[in-house]
């Protein structure tokens, strides 16, 4: 039996189905979020962020609690300070992000090395094992696309004016900051979620990827969400058969694709012009 023959006979298998309907979802949200960060240069929040989960789940493996009691609240409260900082002190995102990435990490590696060390569920949170999935993760995910699907869809206008121009946003009477703390929830929580899928290592590149992707294909907020999300999904979907096929971590294989494809529309703009 090929590879290829023993991929398609594991999609049959609960555990291969959950993790395709999860990166699926996962995928598709981490696109709509990537496309505002991207475009108000907030696109290093997913590492920020994935830092900040990193050092929420070794703390709680030291506290024996479920890892997402602890890293759900964590990492949303930790996207808020980088967001209030970043608007309050008048400092660069990217400054701030990283400030808070590089203690989140130092906690972490600190906390994990003076318990019980690398053990093999705090590396697969560092580098994705989205086979492992559990049903729950398959629900929150579905649920978390179809509620923000819903509010991209009736916010939509003003998201568009809040990412280009938060100034004529704001003379306009849009109540700015709540929808900075919308995007600022929506993306901690994309985070936490997708750590089990890309790892906290990597969980920034489905956030960055197809957006940056997106753009160089497409010329209006609209086309380059949806390019975004089809990107998405399609590099999801070739990575995680890559991976299975030659046996590959899949968060690496992922990404591996998403760097094919950014060279190759690269490469296209260029023919174009």
């Amino acid at each position: 039996m090929s590879n290829l023959e023993m991929f398609i006979d594991l999609l049959k298998y609960p555990f291969m189905q959950r993790a395709i309907i999860c990166g699926i979802a996962i995928s598709f949200c981490a696109a709509l979020i990537g496309v505002i960060l991207v475009l108000k240069r907030y696109s290093m929040i997913g590492h920020g962020l994935g830092e900040v989960a990193f050092a929420s789940l070794s703390l709680a493996l030291v506290l024996g609690m479920p890892e997402m009691y602890i890293a759900i609240p964590i990492v949303i409260i930790a996207s808020f300070i980088i967001l209030i900082i970043s608007q309050k002190q008048g400092e660069s995102g990217d400054i701030t992000i990283a400030l808070v990435s590089a203690g989140a990490l130092a906690f972490g590696v600190i906390i994990t090395a003076i318990t019980n060390g690398f053990n093999i569920d705090v590396y697969n949170y560092m580098f994705g094992s989205i086979l492992t999935m559990k049903t729950s993760y398959v629900i929150i995910s579905v649920g978390l696309s179809i509620i923000l699907v819903i509010i991209y869809l009736i916010f939509y206008n003003r998201l568009f004016m809040i990412t280009y121009d938060e100034k004529y946003a704001k003379v306009c009477g849009i109540n700015v900051t709540f929808y900075q703390f919308l995007i600022a929830l929506f993306t901690a929580i994309v985070v936490v979620i997708g750590m089990r899928m890309m790892g906290t290592m990597l969980i920034s590149s489905l956030i960055v990827f197809p957006a940056v992707i997106a753009r160089r294909l497409t010329h209006s907020f609209k086309e380059m969400s949806v390019m975004s999300i089809i990107i998405s999904i399609i590099c999801f979907l070739f990575g995680l058969i890559i991976s299975s096929i030659l046996n590959l971590p899949t968060g690496a294989s992922i990404v591996m694709v998403y760097i094919a494809v950014l060279l190759f529309s690269i490469i296209w703009t260029k023919i174009l012009k």
